[in-house]
């Protein structure tokens, strides 16, 4: 085999968690490695020891690149020698521009003053290379996360790359902005760039991956070779997990009572530009113990519903009416929304859903802490027991409720956000996009949770992007298209190819 990279024996603690247990890794040349496993399965820290994150010395074992034994101490040590990480939180300054940002830290210069003619010559053509049509002036802040994924490609070219490591690349991208990501590692391979993929997508793994290597709690399990067998979807879930998971949708019996919950005509201008429509006469209602879903491409403006909603957090001149159990409620302002049994369990879990350099017993109590108070002074021993509590419930992996929310695989942190919002205790649930970025393993207790809400009686609105999830989870189904709903339907009588339909042909009325 002609390794352009080995790993040998890799292995890396952290206080109280063994990340990495003597993992092995080995890279072809010219070729399209995937890693996956379960989140917390050492993907992303192995990266870290090969890109230099964690400079040698912090672990044992060897790398060996391109024949010779590496010492990275710096990521400039390993980019040096066109070793490029791209981690899942892209590493660009919104407010500089595309040809700023590709030479940021790698400035063409003469004399030490830069040379821009330069730098946007070079950028145009890195981002041709890219196939991104925009303007090399133009500002990152302006720009889509797909096309942000690009600049990031452009930006490891300008390195002069050889090893590319994609974390994550596709998590936040449509699937159209992910084809067009997926169409450029092949065009990159066939230039004779290595690229490793770390992905939780195995329909995206199959297209593209040449090799495949799987890691469950920090060790190697098994490495496929593609193009020596056709490798199945459930034999990589079966070594990412540790068992067959023979239905990927826990079975339930749905008893569905009464409406919980409904808005009507629920109309939302666009929060900085008055008078643009963004969400237009929506009726919508969730029954207890209902497990309601929206569908919709990127765009359709569900999650722009969704904040609306939980304390009109989201847009301006919001029109229309909400009900409770058949009474009218205001919603006005978040903590409204709480006071009155809704919760929202945001699509961005880093940013909004948790804080991160805050522990899992800080993060659980934050959405209800009269819960844990006593005469307005927190209970330092009833917020333990509250955290430690929902810790075992909700399966929460992780060295103890003081271990800080942002060290958590992504996962464990959509645990922590689903104990913060169960802990209020919630008559409706809101859930945008509750297993984006998160492995199958963890996916299954996540709806597993889910049922166990409607199990109980309270109504659960769930958005997703991914329709098999819907179709799996779900009791019925709304389709959203461009601020409305253009069809709703039972799951039990839906399937993709209706769901695609109801939007083409409400885009085609539109125009």
């Amino acid at each position: 085999m002609d390794a352009i990279l080995e790993m040998r024996g890799i292995t890396k603690t952290f206080p109280g968690v063994n990340a990495l247990d003597n993992v092995t890794l080995a890279v072809r040349r010219g070729e399209i490695h995937a890693i996956v496993g379960e989140n917390g399965a050492g993907k992303s820290t192995l990266m870290k020891v090969l890109s230099g994150v964690y400079p040698h010395g912090s672990y044992q074992g060897q790398i060996v690149y391109r024949g010779e034994e590496q010492h990275f101490r710096t990521i400039a040590d390993s980019e040096k020698l066109g070793i490029i990480i791209i981690h899942q939180e892209l590493a660009l300054v919104p407010q500089l521009s595309i040809a700023e940002n590709v030479f940021l830290g790698n400035e063409r210069a003469r004399h030490g003053v830069i040379d821009w003619l330069a730098v946007m010559n070079q950028t145009k053509a890195l981002l041709d290379i890219v196939g991104l049509d925009e303007p090399p002036e133009t500002l990152v802040t302006h720009l889509g996360v797909g096309k942000q994924q690009l600049v990031e490609i452009a930006k490891a070219l300008s390195k002069e790359v050889k090893l590319l490591i994609l974390d994550e690349p596709t998590a936040s991208l449509n699937e159209s902005d992910s084809d067009v990501l997926l169409d450029l590692l092949l065009a990159l391979k066939a230039q004779g760039i290595t690229s490793i993929l770390i992905s939780h997508k195995l329909n995206e793994i199959s297209k593209v991956a040449d090799s495949i290597t799987v890691l469950r709690d920090g060790a190697t399990v098994e490495s496929f070779d593609c193009r020596a067998e056709p490798i199945s979807e459930d034999r990589i879930i079966r070594n990412m997990v540790g068992r067959a998971l023979d239905d990927r949708y826990p079975k339930r019996t749905p008893a569905i009572g009464d409406v919980l919950f409904e808005v009507r005509n629920w109309s939302v201008q666009h929060h900085r530009h008055a008078g643009r429509q963004v969400i237009r006469d929506i009726d919508l209602n969730v029954r207890r113990g209902e497990i309601v879903g929206i569908a919709g491409l990127m765009g359709a403006g569900r999650t722009e519903f969704a904040m609306s909603v939980f304390g009109r957090s989201y847009g301006r001149n919001i029109t229309g009416t909400a009900y409770l159990e058949g009474k009218e409620v205001d919603l006005g302002t978040v903590q409204k929304a709480i006071a009155q049994g809704v919760a929202y369990a945001t699509e961005d879990r880093k940013h909004y859903g948790l804080v991160l350099d805050d522990s899992i017993l800080h993060n659980v109590s934050l959405a209800n802490l009269r819960g844990v108070s006593r005469h307005l002074v927190i209970d330092d021993g009833r917020e333990a027991a509250v955290a430690n509590d929902y810790r075992r419930q909700l399966k929460i992996r992780c060295s103890g409720i003081l271990q800080t929310a942002g060290t958590l695989s992504g996962g464990n942190q959509q645990k922590v956000v689903l104990s913060k919002w169960l802990y209020a205790d919630p008559r409706l649930l809101i859930l945008d996009e509750p297993t984006r970025g998160i492995d199958i393993g963890a996916k299954y207790e996540i709806y597993t949770i889910i049922n166990h809400l409607a199990d109980e009686g309270k109504a659960v609105l769930m958005i997703s992007s991914e329709m098999p999830e819907l179709l799996g989870v779900c009791d019925r189904i709304y389709v959203m298209n461009e601020g409305r709903i253009v069809a709703e339907m039972p799951a039990a009588d839906a399937s993709q190819e209706k769901i695609m339909r109801s939007i083409v042909k409400a885009g085609e009325r539109a125009s």
